[in-house]
């Protein structure tokens, strides 16, 4: 797949290939500083909320990257950081027009991690409270592969994320050409997110992926040669030339 993509439109050969957009939450004081947030409800911050105002004037509004007409769902984790990054992310005019169609929904599929005893605690502190519980032994703590005490192991984040793609792609199939409006938006958490995005590839959890992705960022899921059995990322967007 080609790694450079029009910001609005995709090159002819991709021309209508449904697209998944990753939207997280913007900064909270526990995003700042390290803490792992699950269940807990922060607010964004000052500057979190300038982030996702800021992404969403590029970003968001018809005929830019995530246009409100071509969007066939909505799903937004139901913590709070979420829904107001959605609120601040769109217009009140695209909102109102995307609930009448109901097209807007919250789903526990893509709540953050549930990090059971590890809420709010910072990596070091994790390994920590492990090493007293006698885990660990032989390697780091990964939480990609040991999941969290009392909280989700990866197995459970896969089987809820991927009860989500399975649907997305009911959506997609026979839309592959863009023959209906058919692009999905997610707002939701970092973990969560990039869990989201291993399994759309097809790979485990445990698969050894390194990703990225800020606060009030959007990453791009979508499909090679029109495929539906030929998920992908998109790596980068190139910036049409203005005449």
């Amino acid at each position: 797949m080609r790694t450079a993509r029009r910001l609005s439109n995709m090159p002819d050969k991709d021309a209508g290939t449904p697209r998944v957009f990753l939207y997280r939450h913007g900064e909270t004081e526990w995003s700042k500083s390290g803490r792992y947030t699950g269940s807990s409800e922060l607010e964004l911050t000052e500057h979190g909320a300038k982030q996702v105002i800021a992404s969403g004037k590029i970003l968001v509004g018809p005929g830019k990257l995530i246009d409100p007409e071509k969007l066939a769902r909505v799903y937004i984790s139901p913590r709070r950081r979420a829904g107001k990054t959605f609120d601040l992310a769109f217009s009140d005019s695209d909102k109102q027009r995307l609930r009448d169609a109901r097209k807007v929904s919250e789903t526990d599929r893509i709540a953050e991690w549930d990090y059971g005893k590890y809420e709010g605690l910072l990596t070091k502190e994790i390994r920590a409270l492990r090493g007293k519980h006698g885990l660990d032994t032989s390697r780091s703590w990964d939480i990609w592969v040991d999941g969290c005490e009392d909280g989700e192991s990866p197995e459970q984040v896969a089987a809820r994320v991927d009860s989500l793609i399975a649907e997305i792609r009911s959506i997609h199939q026979g839309n592959m050409h863009g023959e209906n409006p058919s692009d999905v938006l997610l707002v939701a958490h970092g973990h969560l997110l990039r869990a989201f995005t291993k399994r759309w590839l097809g790979y485990p959890m445990g698969f050894p992926l390194s990703m990225m992705l800020e606060p009030g960022a959007v990453g791009v899921l979508s499909y090679q040669h029109h495929s539906i059995d030929e998920p992908a990322f998109l790596v980068g967007y190139g910036f049409p030339l203005h005449e």
